[in-house]
């Protein structure tokens, strides 16, 4: 049995409008299309539709098949509409939220894989800390971020999958260069290279430091954490932050090991408490993101 899509449609017009002539005016053929049509199933069928000489007059035959047929129909167009739902997601816009470190070190090479796999998926990208990452989310500026663990917001879910450690960043030429690890008291007097006011990580630090050294020291606010480098590269100062910021140092600096801090930055990812139905591709893609950092071995 060889039966059309556009046959079973064209035989359920004839019934509702009433006749072959109005079921073309409604779908727009001619009457022979219609007839011809109508014929084709009913010799794939086998059956007899409609009553000879009274064309919308349907046989026990043509009752039967009207009834079983309307249910084909009905799943077909679920599945029209289920085809176009991924055509869609897969031309889909994602909006991520993701802050530092993860936007400069973890991110372009997943997103790159990603977007290999996934051509036609278009993404905009907002760098910005924990907080403004939250902030976007509640206003439906962004699908879901990827950042430090941000202020409580009823509105928004936070989920931890990987706890970073802080290391110091410290010119090659610098006194406590040559140490194998360092100490908060060993920092006294120096100028340290900030993140803005309201970064997590930035108040974990400077609690951290008026508790071991009180103000025994000087401070330069940089609004970008990835720029601390250059700043240390220049001998600016020297910068308290995450491993993974500090994954590849430029020349001219060295890492080096901060003994006695229990301080452990968060990164998880940030989406709305009342997410319904994440696609496919956005579950995909956080997964990737997920596995990037839990390749990374911390002591």
């Amino acid at each position: 049995m060889n039966m059309e899509i556009r046959a079973i449609e064209t035989f359920h017009a004839v019934v509702k409008f009433g006749s072959f002539q109005k079921a073309a005016e409604a779908l727009n053929y001619s009457q022979p299309t219609i007839t011809f049509r109508i014929k084709q199933l009913e010799t794939d069928l086998g059956v007899q539709l409609f009553k000879r000489g009274k064309q919308a007059q349907l046989t026990t035959s043509g009752r039967l098949f009207l009834e079983k047929s309307a249910k084909l129909l009905d799943e077909f167009v679920l599945l029209e509409n289920t085809v176009r739902n991924i055509k869609t997601e897969t031309a889909a816009n994602f909006r991520i939220g993701i802050s530092e470190p993860t936007a400069s070190v973890k991110f372009p090479k997943v997103l790159a894989r990603f977007l290999a796999d996934n051509p036609d998926i278009g993404v905009d990208v907002i760098v910005g800390d924990a907080n403004l990452c939250s902030q976007l989310l509640e206003k439906d500026e962004i699908d879901f971020a990827i950042c430090g663990e941000p202020e409580i917001s009823v509105g928004n879910r936070y989920e931890r999958f990987f706890k970073d450690e802080l290391v110091v960043l410290v010119n090659e030429h610098h006194r406590v260069a040559q140490q194998d690890s360092i100490k908060i008291k060993d920092l006294k007097g120096e100028r340290f290279l900030f993140t803005p006011n309201n970064c997590p990580i930035r108040i974990q630090i400077e609690h951290l430091l008026q508790k071991k050294i009180g103000s025994n020291y000087n401070k330069m606010v940089l609004s970008s954490s990835m720029a601390h480098k250059y700043y240390v590269q220049a001998d600016l100062g020297i910068s308290l932050f995450t491993r993974t910021a500090n994954l590849n140092p430029i020349a001219g600096t060295v890492v080096k090991e901060l003994e006695g801090v229990s301080i452990r930055p968060s990164i998880g990812v940030l989406t709305r408490a009342q997410q319904n139905n994440p696609s496919e591709n956005m579950l995909d893609l956080i997964a990737r993101i997920k596995e990037a950092y839990l390749k990374t071995e911390l002591v």
